[in-house]
């Protein structure tokens, strides 16, 4: 980007011109890297962070009006996309404690034995429905109303199908455990 003009750089970008994206994403990755550090809990956090924000930066490049920084505007997408890794990482931890709230389910000794992986895993088994609308409730924090918009379900179903996921990943969960 020594000699070419900025504008022309997000032009050629714009025009998925992967050259000028590189030499784009060379100019900024390590100022932005050292951003997403900063909001970072780890190194691989912070490259997750850094990912996702230039993807954005390059999806939304036609919307960046040549007024103000250009990397001032790449900053404010990597801070606002540390965000949502941290409040997704959040609602993660929050289902996490949800699922633990089911402990009721079955014998705490049980749940005691069986770690994050294995429940995800356990999870991700489940009928494709029951699932979906466990992830939606437990990790994104959509009521009812809202899961049976989004799936195109009545808010009766998405009741039902919380019950079954929880129901069957109870069974699964004491079948793992004998």
């Amino acid at each position: 980007m020594q000699n070419i003009p900025e504008k022309k750089i997000i032009e050629r970008c714009i025009n998925n011109d992967r050259k000028y994206q590189e030499m784009l994403y060379r100019n900024y990755a390590d100022k932005m890297y050292n951003i997403c550090l900063m909001y970072a809990d780890s190194e691989d956090s912070a490259n997750d962070i850094l990912q996702d924000g230039f993807i954005k930066v390059f999806r939304n490049l036609k919307k960046f009006k040549f007024e103000g920084s250009f990397e001032g505007w790449i900053r404010r997408i990597i801070v606002n996309t540390a965000l949502e890794h941290y409040r997704k990482k959040k609602r993660e931890t929050e289902a996490l404690q949800t699922i633990g709230e089911f402990s009721n389910l079955v014998m705490e000794e049980i749940i005691d034995k069986i770690n994050a992986k294995e429940l995800v895993k356990l999870v991700n088994q489940l009928p494709s429905r029951a699932s979906m609308v466990l992830k939606l409730y437990a990790i994104e924090g959509y009521k009812h109303h809202e899961i049976s918009q989004l799936m195109g379900i009545s808010e009766g179903t998405s009741k039902s199908q919380l019950n079954r996921a929880r129901q069957l990943l109870k069974e699964a969960i004491t079948k793992l455990n004998g």
